[in-house]
């Protein structure tokens, strides 16, 4: 038994089921990443946020410092500090690690868009870190089922009765936007950018290629809260390839100077370009007609190459 510096108690919290953490702890588990956040930008050095982010953020967030530091190597000469306000916080009760909970909160920037922050750790002395982060439109995010005490409930990954098992998700998403497979309302993220990848799939002098491939391992595993419907609002992760090649006599467009600097090889004929992406989604409980809404997605190169 250890008694933490909240004052929280612990009993064997590998079995015990537990709230993830207090309010209090949450607050200021925001309030270090975005001290952390902010310096890693101002510098366009990943290493002064390295251990407040992890999975598909991490992978986002340090190609975007790269690609930053490459072009700008005295740092981001249009740095303006991400602030927070309107925090809400919603914490599951859990057993084992890693332990996790959102953070949804209004920013002074992006608009009128809530940002949602899933902060997960894999152990007590271990910093939060944030896995997932993005924006959806006021009013998208459901109301969560929560007990007495104000506790939410964590959907394990194999979570039966939804139209999707929050582990399946990434791998149906995928399969959706190459085959447009079933179970994915229309909108932003689903019909319109099948349609858009349809329409630049072929222009005079080039063909673009697009490979998507789920990404559900390790710090990429999908989270998920039960909804007061009986549903899930699921987080979960995805790789995206596309692939542009000339024809003979025509040359693949020039990549702008971010691109470049995440770029190896030499570009002649074609360029590949290596996307990460994490979305947020309504899974609706199993029945007829039921369909996944996902209501956000934010997408980062990370690497590309040239040949």
């Amino acid at each position: 038994m250890s008694l933490t510096a909240s004052g929280c108690v612990v009993v064997h919290g590998e079995r015990e089921v537990l709230p993830a953490t207090t309010r209090a702890e949450a607050a200021k588990a925001l309030e270090k990443f975005t001290t952390a956040y902010n310096r890693a930008d101002k510098d366009y050095d990943s290493t002064l946020d390295a251990d407040y982010v992890t999975g598909p953020l991490a992978a986002i967030d340090s190609a975007r410092l790269k690609a930053g530091r490459a072009n700008h190597p005295a740092g981001n000469p249009d740095h303006s500090p991400l602030e927070f306000s309107d925090a809400e916080y919603t914490i599951p009760k859990k057993a084992g690690w890693p332990r996790w909970f959102l953070a949804d909160a209004k920013a002074n920037k992006g608009g009128q868009a809530r940002w949602l922050m899933v902060f997960t750790r894999n152990a007590l002395d271990a910093p939060w870190e944030v896995s997932y982060l993005t924006l959806v439109a006021p009013g998208a995010v459901p109301d969560f089922k929560k007990d007495k005490d104000g506790w939410a409930e964590a959907v394990p990954a194999n979570a039966p009765g939804l139209t999707f098992p929050p582990g399946e998700l990434s791998k149906a998403y995928t399969t959706y936007l190459k085959e447009n497979g079933p179970g994915f309302a229309p909108g932003l993220h689903t019909s319109q950018w099948r349609t858009k990848r349809q329409k630049n799939a072929r222009k005079p002098g080039l063909v673009t290629q697009y490979i998507d491939t789920p990404l559900s391992e390790g710090a990429f595993a999908p989270v998920a809260l039960r909804t007061k419907d009986g549903g899930a609002l699921v987080f979960f992760s995805t790789r995206h390839y596309v692939k542009q090649t000339a024809h003979t006599g025509s040359s693949v467009p020039t990549p702008d100077k971010d691109v470049l600097a995440l770029t190896t090889g030499e570009i002649k004929q074609s360029l590949t370009m290596e996307y990460v992406s994490n979305e947020v989604a309504l899974d609706p409980g199993k029945g007829a007609g039921a369909q996944v809404s996902v209501l956000g997605r934010i997408q980062g190169l990370t690497s590309a190459k040239g040949e």
